[in-house]
């Protein structure tokens, strides 16, 4: 286990961050929006950049730490990102705009997810991130595979939900729905499916019908 401990550790303080991003994350913890790790930012950008990403939907806004990492390397692409909490939405506004971003890529809508989602146009969207209210995750997810176009992906992190995915004794519902997702989507044809031990896992998504 010590091992597994150093590689973890290492694979989290391998990438680096911008000074704006080192901020956000900084503001995010003040606000207690936790921000995905700075692993977890590194394989969103880079699965961003792969997958050629254009339009990008984020559930869960946070303070913009996921956001800038999913815009860091596509300069075409554009965000439309969502929360309920206006006050973090606020502070990622600040961080895009300290960032460069232009508004013209960005599309902030403060709002409650389930009201929001099913108004999304189908198969619209290149990639999808799910970071938010971890009890509606499921339904996050059957809307967001209709949302994503065929070839498209949809990131879940977190999926391993601190360590408990992983412990059979761990029974809460969080943990159920992530291990029922997990079986759904690897016994699924129409979905190629990777999980990632970084942060606390990323659970990536690719549609392929």
């Amino acid at each position: 286990m010590a091992v597994i401990e150093r590689n973890w550790q290492y694979v989290e303080q391998y990438p680096e961050e911008s000074a704006v991003a080192q901020k956000a994350r900084k503001l995010g913890v003040e606000l207690g929006a936790e921000p995905v790790s700075r692993a977890v930012a590194a394989h969103l950008t880079s699965v961003s950049v792969i997958s050629g990403a254009r339009a990008i939907l984020e559930i869960g806004t946070g303070v913009g730490v996921s956001g800038l990492a999913l815009l860091a390397a596509s300069p075409e692409a554009t965000l439309t990102s969502i929360d309920i909490e206006a006050e973090t939405q606020r502070g990622a506004k600040q961080i895009f705009a300290e960032a460069g971003i232009a508004p013209s890529r960005l599309r902030l809508i403060t709002g409650d997810a389930h009201q929001v989602l099913p108004r999304m146009n189908t198969a619209s969207y290149d990639l999808v991130l799910i970071d938010a209210d971890p009890e509606s995750l499921l339904e996050y997810l059957e809307l967001s595979l209709t949302i994503v176009r065929p070839g498209g992906t949809v990131l879940i992190p977190r999926a391993l939900n601190n360590g408990r995915v992983a412990d059979p004794a761990a029974r809460d519902g969080v943990s159920r729905d992530l291990r029922a997702i997990l079986g759904e989507v690897q016994a699924s044809p129409a979905i190629v499916a990777a999980l990632s031990p970084a942060g606390d896992g990323v659970l990536t998504l690719t549609r392929v019908a």
